[in-house]
């Protein structure tokens, strides 16, 4: 199935909590215009905040790049973080249900994975870690 970007990319640095909060503002307004569910709002939203907040807290501040998609059928969001701090070290603990290094909502990668439609990650140590999830409108 071929997916087609919807949109120009949006970069969003994530340098201070604030950049957090911007980032699930940008999020959301995406997962509107994608016309996603207020439920599916919710998740996606949800995730974007946990990966923020990690490629705040763990990677020492990185980037989101957000745009739309559209396929034959259906419009989504595409986030992608991207940091340059130490990488995860033990990724298979990292992805394990309820792991938690502390800090964030709690709900940890695998949550997070949880709450999308696709979830990619890219990770070794020292060399930062990135991050790409999708979620379709249904």
């Amino acid at each position: 199935m071929t997916v087609m970007p919807d949109g120009e990319p949006q970069i969003l640095p994530i340098l201070a909590d604030e950049d957090v909060v911007r980032a699930r503002q940008l999020v959301r307004t995406l997962a509107v215009s994608a016309k996603l569910s207020l439920v599916d709002q919710t998740k996606l939203v949800t995730a974007a905040s946990e990966l923020a907040r990690n490629t705040l807290v763990y990677g020492k501040g990185g980037h989101m790049e957000a745009t739309t998609l559209r396929n034959a059928r259906h419009l989504g969001v595409r986030l992608h973080f991207a940091d340059d701090g130490p990488g995860i070290a033990d990724l298979q603990l990292a992805m394990t249900d309820g792991y938690t290094s502390g800090g964030g909502l709690g709900l940890g990668l695998s949550g997070a994975r949880r709450l999308v439609d696709e979830f990619d990650i890219d990770t070794a140590p020292g060399a930062g870690t990135r991050i790409t999830i999708v979620k379709w409108a249904r």
